[in-house]
């Protein structure tokens, strides 16, 4: 194996602890507790597991959290008034509503109805908005979590093509938003794009985000270049569960500069994205100034 591997739990620990100091100075200096409001409806288990782990994270760095779980039968009304409520709450900086969804309620209505200032998932069609047009957003955290991580490793990213493989709301446009914004010629490709594996080839930096189980082989990859899986796949084989990458990380180990391991790369920096987006809204909230490093 010839890459280095982008130790994404050990990034995601200092993320942590700087938010933690940051809310600990709002909190000496103005009396302030930055607050999360989390809303899970029904019981998903993986959903269950998710803002469990993000309440105890949420607690941890000394912020104000609260959950409100909802059965599976709540209404769409019921759950936009909760959101209404959240919205008006001044000890709320952050919403996060849990997806996916019961199928009875439109995601995006619910998504669209929480106040942009204080989406901290960055879902909202204003934020996508203020992203594209390289204004001041909240910005998703899994896409802010792999720029960070790229900015650690390459340091300035301009010039360098990227190539994304994606095309979701949640991670491919904003990821591609996001290189664009740090001056990469940026390629948007996805499970239709012809010779895909000749487009990757091109890529100083290749960020994986099609939710295929190993679908970019380690052939594909430019030697030396810097890989992003965002992929977290669970498959069995030999008889039991493991969870991969959208990329073959034995292949393309050995050609890569450097590249994110399944588990342990992207996925422990969503939460800690989703920490620092919270303090960073209660700081725009009240005219304060933002911790260096945490936002886009």
């Amino acid at each position: 194996m010839s890459a280095d591997i982008i130790d994404g739990r050990s990034f995601a620990a200092a993320l942590r602890a700087k938010v933690a100091a940051g809310v600990a100075r709002l909190q000496a200096e103005h009396g302030i507790t930055p607050g999360l409001a989390v809303v899970l409806v029904g019981e998903d288990p993986a959903s269950q597991v998710y803002v469990r782990n993000k309440g105890i994270q949420t607690r941890e760095a000394g912020m104000a959290s609260f959950e409100h779980k909802l059965p599976a039968e709540t209404s769409e009304a019921d759950l936009l008034a909760l959101i209404e409520r959240l919205n008006a709450d001044p000890a709320v900086h952050g919403i996060l509503v849990q997806l996916p969804l019961p199928a009875h309620m439109d995601a995006d209505a619910v998504i669209n109805t929480i106040d942009p200032a204080k989406d901290v998932d960055g879902f909202h069609i204003s934020n996508a908005g203020l992203l594209a047009t390289g204004q001041k957003a909240m910005v998703p955290c899994t896409p802010l979590g792999c720029l960070m991580l790229l900015r650690d490793r390459l340091g300035d990213l301009a010039g360098r093509n990227a190539v994304v493989v994606g095309r979701s709301n949640i991670v491919g446009k904003p990821m591609a938003q996001l290189l664009l914004g740090d001056s990469c010629t940026v390629t948007i490709a996805h499970s239709r794009t012809k010779d895909l594996a000749g487009l990757c080839r091109g890529a100083d930096i290749l960020a994986a985000a099609v939710g295929r189980p190993r679908m970019i082989r380690g052939d594909w990859i430019r030697p030396g270049a810097t890989v992003i899986d965002v992929g977290i796949n669970r498959i069995e084989e030999g008889g039991k569960t493991r969870l991969v990458g959208d990329v073959d990380f034995e292949g393309a180990a050995q050609v890569a500069g450097a590249i994110t391991p399944v588990p342990g790369g992207v996925g422990p920096m969503t939460i800690a994205c989703l920490l620092a987006n919270t303090l960073t809204a209660c700081c725009r909230a009240n005219g304060w100034p933002e911790p260096e490093g945490l936002a886009a």
